[in-house]
């Protein structure tokens, strides 16, 4: 019995001995497994970023997006090597106050003019007062100095005199806004960099399809020659763009070249007031609408097309830079634009409205070997105003909140599951939007009196009828009113 009692005694000393060697095997392994992981987080290069950024492109001016009008190889390039996301939209819809968003994460209707008003629209934004110290110390550039990045700049700013890039931080490469621009960012892009940067490329094209309008029907004479003395580059950009291939008779141009009327070519039934109200502010857009012939539209589309080709090939120029020092690995491009044009769509040109065309703007960006190629989200809802911010200073490595509502897209481009908004604010001068995941867009115009409008774009893509007074959608139309009071716009 006693030798029984010593040999079990010494079994359970036995089994504590290799119980505490296993505890201190396993825990040094979990501690060894924390600390590779911690040095893997703290090794991991940060990426550089280049955000490419259009003027007036619109979601559909891309041959990836089904264009079959126009070659877009530099920007499907982006999209065929990362995510393309065809719900993005611009927080509003006009030049200035996009880039508002731009550098702040936020709506430009939360700035205020000189005068007291919201700034909704170009004028209004340009004269945005000094930042608040909050503002001031949450912009996108104030986090990515933070995180250690060089702040780049390169092309067109139209930002009021806070926000400039100068006033921001940034060194400015270029200010010019076409060729020599991609051409300086390609030579930054090669250069050597003792640290890690974020470069903005704003480039102006296709908007110099605005000129087509404005030179049929600017206001008077002394303002038709003040744009010619102005705009020199641009009307020669747009007279360019204009003109037919070489050896094809007008006929065959319209018959086989030249991109037919959209099918929402009419102005839509039960059009707001304040689409009159936008129209009234410039002269040339009128009378584009009421004097312009189906040819003229033609012609313009068929222009809308050449140009953005012209800002396609100024993207190939960074691209190539990019692929050249073999950095695909080390860089993440984004590319998006300001706002859309209208091209034609309920006989309209410019932008300002809350129709796809102007408002919903492409959104792509690749970084091999980090995000997955070929991906076309064609769910979720994007804000390049409000989720830019947040997403950058996400892969540089700091966590940045302007506006609440803005979120880092980063999950999305790599693949991971996660709550996402089902519904989006947009902003505009003549009124306010909300557009929800199931499709419905719900808008409140106030330019010319309240003015309630629904449209589906599920059932009705190309927006020619509202659903606004159909009994079967009054049920959605009471909860987005309650989205747009609540989430996106409470107090208006």
């Amino acid at each position: 019995m006693k030798t029984q009692r010593m040999k079990t005694q010494r079994m359970k000393t036995q089994n504590r001995r290799e119980f505490l060697k296993t505890s201190i095997v396993g825990a040094s392994m979990l501690l060894t497994g924390a600390c590779l992981k911690a040095a893997e987080r703290a090794s991991e290069k940060k990426p550089n970023i280049i955000y490419i950024f259009t003027d007036q492109q619109s979601a559909s001016m891309m041959s990836c997006a089904g264009n079959p009008w126009l070659k877009t190889p530099a920007m499907d390039y982006i999209a065929q090597n990362g995510i393309r996301f065809t719900r993005a939209y611009t927080t509003n819809p006009v030049c200035s106050p996009a880039r508002v968003s731009m550098m702040t994460g936020r709506f430009p209707g939360a700035f205020r003019d000189n005068n007291g008003n919201p700034a909704r629209e170009n004028s209004g934004a340009m004269r945005i007062g000094p930042l608040s110290e909050a503002v001031a110390n949450t912009t996108l550039a104030s986090f990515l100095k933070k995180a250690g990045y060089d702040l780049i700049y390169g092309g067109k700013e139209h930002l009021p005199g806070g926000l400039t890039p100068k006033a921001l931080g940034f060194d400015d490469i270029s200010n010019d806004q076409r060729d020599r621009l991609a051409q300086e960012a390609a030579r930054y892009i090669k250069g050597e960099h003792d640290n890690p940067y974020f470069m903005v490329v704003s480039l102006i094209n296709p908007h110099d399809i605005c000129f087509m309008a404005i030179m049929d029907f600017e206001y008077t004479q002394a303002r038709l020659e003040q744009a010619r003395r102005n705009s020199k580059v641009e009307i020669a950009m747009m007279d360019q763009a204009m003109k037919r291939p070489e050896g094809v008779s007008e006929e065959e141009f319209f018959e086989t070249h030249c991109p037919p009327l959209p099918p929402n070519y009419e102005p839509i039934k039960g059009e707001p007031k304040a689409i009159d109200y936008m129209l009234a502010q410039r002269n040339f857009r009128r009378k584009a609408r009421d004097l312009y012939t189906d040819r003229q539209w033609r012609l313009h589309r068929w222009a809308y097309c050449r140009l953005t080709e012209v800002v396609d090939r100024e993207i190939q120029t960074i691209l190539d830079a990019i692929r050249q020092i073999d950095a695909e690995e080390d860089t993440l491009v984004i590319f998006s634009s300001d706002h859309g044009d209208n091209d034609a769509s309920h006989r309209l040109e410019h932008k300002t409205t809350f129709y796809e065309e102007s408002a919903n703007i492409p959104f792509a960006a690749m970084w091999k070997g980090h995000i997955q190629a070929g991906q076309v989200d064609d769910t979720h809802l994007v804000s390049n105003g409000l989720d830019l911010l947040p997403t950058v200073c996400d892969y540089a490595g700091i966590k940045a909140v302007s506006d609440p509502r803005g979120r880092s897209l980063r999950p999305l481009f790599e693949g991971r599951d996660g709550t996402w908004r089902d519904t989006l604010g947009v902003e505009s001068e003549i009124g306010r939007m909300v557009v929800s995941q199931d499709k419905l867009k719900y808008i409140r115009y106030d330019a010319a009196g309240r003015e309630e409008r629904l449209l589906d774009l599920g059932r009705d893509p190309h927006e020619t009828r509202y659903v606004t007074d159909d009994p079967e959608y009054a049920l959605k139309l009471a909860a987005l009113r309650r989205t747009f009071d609540t989430q996106w716009f409470p107090g208006y």
